[in-house]
């Protein structure tokens, strides 16, 4: 099997992300016995439980216990979002699988093969074009667990061009999140935030369209400089030794059958924000049309059904230390909001959002959310937790809703590859062999670029009245 795709939890990886998110579990069980814990009114519309503003006081109460730092990952399962967790771990499992079916069966291999050989003079627009499509997955989709499964193929296919595990993580993941970064439709955090904030349904579509292209440009350049430096010293090599390597050869049938299920993916995906029940179940159906892929592959192979049972057990197993993974980054956020803390930290930053200027109080909204996202990943979530308690601060100081939902949106996107305790960056940059450290040192550039630029877009939105 080529290493180049084949798919598992790096040891590097695994060792230094579990060292990080053990430390963050006390740091935050620390934080739960320092600050005040209290809590703001909720109330439930439209099956969505929503803070009332104004409404928060402190509470009096037991702190919580230090022996639940250490039951917290267990904890999640059983917590409002054991469901999504356990879903998000099946899937990886899957993917793992069927991955490894799909390499043993040259599937994957035969694609990328086929791709180079087509693009190898172009290669620079085709990783233009790939930054695009992940981009505009996350800016007017929202997908971003969802790439998963597509990370080992991308970054096989940058390999064989010469270039780098990096740059193929750059295509896809921190493509994904910036899109994510500079949403246009995305209904999972403009869609949410604006009907929270009793907004048209993704108005300010143009300036957003603007901030697309900006951060396009931002990162394929990036991108392509980083990929020019590593270029000429490896792409020959790499280009002889697969056109050269009789490996590579596949099933006609097996790489028709893949190409036709990933098609239907793309346009499942494509249709699930008009589809509310693909949308709902989108991590499932991705799933299962990868067990599919994988599985219809190896029959057309012509391998046996034990084999095949085989070769999918040993990638899940692969995978299976991203469990742990998981179950520490979202331990994390557990601790903080059953230790009765987190609407605390909400109301002290929103006191000084009211205390500050126009334009500090955007900046505080994108920091307050930046913040937050460190302890809950979901976009959605936090449209829910922080929006009902921003939109009247904003209204208060003469500041248009649309501004603080694009300070919403700048702050859940950019943390979204920056956060160790964002599951889905661990298991994609595991998915490369990559551990942490490197990856923070690798992005913290483009990082700092992208904070500098979304803060002069705010004072632009602030300026012109967006």
């Amino acid at each position: 099997m080529n290493e180049n795709t084949a798919v598992s939890i790096g040891k590097k990886t695994f060792v230094s992300a579990i060292i990080i998110l053990v430390l963050l579990l006390v740091g935050s069980g620390i934080l739960t016995q320092i600050v005040p814990m209290g809590s703001y009114d909720r109330i439930v519309i439209d099956g969505q439980s929503r803070i009332v503003a104004d409404s928060f006081t402190f509470t009096d109460g037991d702190r919580l216990p230090i022996y639940k730092w250490v039951t917290a990952p267990v904890e999640v399962f059983f917590a409002s979002e054991g469901i999504i967790i356990i879903m998000i771990i099946l899937f990886l499992l899957i993917i793992g699988g069927a991955i490894h079916i799909l390499n043993e069966a040259n599937v994957l291999q035969s694609i990328i093969g086929n791709v180079v050989k087509r693009f190898s003079d172009k290669k620079y627009w085709l990783l233009a074009a790939i930054v695009f499509m992940f981009m505009s997955l996350g800016a007017f989709i929202g997908i971003f667990e969802e790439v998963i499964p597509l990370i080992p193929l991308i970054i096989a296919l940058s390999i064989k061009l010469g270039w780098d595990k990096m740059t193929g993580l750059g295509m896809s993941l921190l493509a994904t999140g910036f899109g994510f970064s500079a949403a246009v439709s995305n209904p999972f955090t403009i869609g949410v935030a604006q009907q929270i904030a009793g907004l048209e349904m993704f108005s300010g579509a143009p300036f957003r369209i603007i901030i697309f292209i900006i951060t396009y440009i931002v990162l394929i350049t990036f991108l392509i400089r980083y990929a020019k430096k590593i270029d000429v010293s490896k792409s020959k090599d790499i280009k002889t030794s697969l056109f050269d390597d009789s490996l590579n050869e596949s099933s006609p049938k097996a790489v028709k059958w893949f190409v036709s299920l990933i098609l239907l993916m793309i346009i499942l995906i494509l249709l699930s924000p008009v589809v509310p029940i693909i949308s709902q179940f989108n991590l499932p159906i991705i799933g299962i049309i990868f067990l599919l892929s994988g599985i219809g592959s190896g029959i057309l192979t012509g391998f046996s059904i034990k084999k095949i049972i085989a070769s999918f057990s040993k990638g899940a197993l692969s995978m299976s230390p991203g469990i742990v993974l998981i179950m520490l980054a979202t331990g994390v956020k557990h601790i903080i909001q059953s230790g009765g803390i987190m609407d605390t930290i909400l109301h002290y930053a929103s006191g000084r959002v009211l205390s500050a200027t126009p334009f500090m109080a955007v900046l505080l909204v994108y920091m307050l959310v930046f913040v937050l996202n460190f302890f809950i990943g979901s976009g959605s979530a936090k449209a829910f937790l922080i929006i009902p308690i921003i939109v009247p601060l904003m209204d208060m100081m003469g500041i248009s809703r649309q501004m603080a939902i694009l300070a919403f949106q700048f702050g859940d996107g950019f943390s979204n590859i920056l956060y160790p305790t964002n599951a889905v960056l661990l298991i994609a940059i595991g998915l490369a062999g990559t551990s942490y450290i490197d990856w923070l040192k690798w992005v913290f550039k483009i990082q700092l670029i992208m904070g500098f630029v979304s803060i002069v877009l705010l004072w632009i939105g602030l300026a012109i009245g967006f």
